[in-house]
């Protein structure tokens, strides 16, 4: 009777089980809503197109950059700390897909117990076995297995897996980010060197102006005040010179560290003003950014397994089934150990395990998961309110930067003829030396700011094809 009723209890477990590891606390994730225009400001509605599907390499097309941009994604130390990250999560998703496995541990045992006649065992062992100790040899294999019955290790290991999702996205914004880092720090230094010949060219400038002044001087037309002004604007003209070569040498340093490479030079043959800027800048539509922007994608995928911990956290509130199994050989005379199948052994059995004093502690600990949750959408959100920003200046800037462009460019010619007027009029005595160094002095402050300018609307760019999640191709 207890046979049968033992063979009806572990068939009710067994048609039981299926119908309970179907069961998964906490509730399945659906992204939150998200603050998102339908359109970015000046872009037309249905532009759903963007610059982040385009690869770097097509983006950049000077060949110097694209050398200094594949030797980052090579070198660059921070990059490369990204992906051992990546790696060590993916161990993390590896140990919880193992927790379905069963534990199983194998043992060899061998022991002997000694009693003397004074003792009761003494006693027994004698009068039963002939004998005052008794030895145990035991060789067996154990088996156990937690059923998730609420789901609790398939939510561990959905956390996981978000998890080594979000150090992808992670490496991906470190991508992202050297990449665009890169092209900034080289369009820098082709201004830098545009501002270099543009201070050598006025030295030279200043040199004839300072000659054609000496000239007057000795011919009675100007003072030697004239002279000392002259001399003063050329070398204001000449400071620049080793100020600007200095921040050459800095900027050519950081992209080589940039790139995992010792200081040095970075031998370019490109002028700034040669640099061609793409037609169309398409930004895409906002939504597209929950798609394209790593660090949007990996703050979602941080929600995700915070998700996921909070039914895990609510799991381990329930009871947990353990089953467990063994079985191998067992003698107590070494003699005997393999004689099959009289050393023979094997056990079976079930527990359901209950928390009962833990429940304070089990309970703050799924109170502090939904906490981190409500922390981890509120993050999500911001996220993507950071990237609608981003997206959203760079478009201004690369607008507004195209009209200021425009307009020293015209201001720059306009200059240009001015300071040969001023020379022509100074010449015959119909100007006074001040009014050409002032033309000079406009002049030069004009070519570096255009310069400057053309250094920004590259800048722009850059950071439009960044914000919008371009550089991971």
């Amino acid at each position: 009777m207890t046979t049968l009723k033992n063979k009806f209890f572990y068939l009710f477990l067994v048609l039981l089980m299926p119908g309970l590891s179907a069961c998964r606390m906490g509730r399945n994730y659906e992204r939150p809503s998200v603050p998102l225009p339908a359109q970015f400001a000046g872009v037309p509605t249905g532009d759903t197109l963007s610059i982040a599907e385009t690869s770097w390499k097509e983006f950049f097309t000077d060949p110097v950059l694209q050398e200094l941009i594949d030797s980052a994604l090579k070198g660059n130390y921070d990059l490369q700390t990204a992906l051992t990250r990546i790696e060590a999560s993916g161990q993390q998703v590896k140990q919880a897909k193992a927790a379905f496995l069963p534990k199983v541990s194998a043992q060899i045992g061998a022991s002997t117990s000694l009693y003397k006649s004074n003792s009761l065992n003494g006693i027994s062992y004698n009068a039963f076995l002939g004998a005052d100790h008794i030895e145990d040899y035991s060789v067996a294999v154990n088996l156990s297995w937690e059923a998730d019955i609420w789901g609790k290790m398939r939510r561990q290991k959905e956390a996981a897996l978000d998890q080594y999702l979000q150090t992808y996205e992670a490496a991906r914004v470190v991508q992202t980010t050297l990449v665009a880092d890169v092209a900034q720090g080289y369009y820098n230094l082709l201004m830098l060197d545009a501002q270099l010949s543009i201070a050598r060219q006025n030295v030279a400038l200043g040199d004839s102006i300072l000659t054609i002044t000496r000239l007057q001087k000795t011919a009675g037309d100007v003072t030697e005040l004239a002279v000392e002004q002259a001399d003063a604007q050329k070398q204001a003209a000449a400071l620049l010179i080793p100020q600007l070569e200095q921040s050459i040498q800095i900027q050519e340093n950081a992209l080589r560290i940039l790139t995992g490479a010792l200081p040095g030079t970075i031998s370019r043959t490109a002028d700034i003003n040669t640099i061609t800027l793409p037609d169309h800048l398409d930004a895409g539509v906002p939504t597209s950014l929950l798609s394209k922007r790593p660090d949007v994608r990996g703050a979602e995928l941080g929600l995700m397994a915070a998700n996921a911990q909070v039914g895990s956290a609510q799991a381990n509130m329930y009871p947990m089934l353990n089953i467990t199994a063994g079985g191998g050989l067992d003698a107590f005379k070494a003699s005997n150990w393999f004689n099959i199948p009289n050393s023979l052994f094997g056990l079976a059995g079930g527990a359901i395990l209950q928390p009962i004093f833990q429940g304070r502690q089990l309970k703050t600990q799924f109170e502090v998961a939904k906490i981190n949750r409500e922390q981890a959408v509120i993050a999500f959100r911001q996220s993507v309110l950071n990237a609608v920003g981003e997206v959203s200046n760079a478009l201004v800037s690369n607008s507004k930067l195209k009209e200021q462009g425009q307009i020293a460019g015209d201001r720059l010619n306009t200059l240009r003829q001015a300071i040969g007027h001023a020379q022509l009029l100074y010449r015959s005595g119909l100007a006074n030396y001040l009014e050409v160094i002032t033309a000079q002095g406009n002049l030069l402050q004009s070519e570096l700011d255009v310069a400057s300018i053309k250094r920004q609307q590259l800048s722009s760019v850059v950071e439009l094809y960044r914000s919008v999640g371009g550089g991971t191709k």
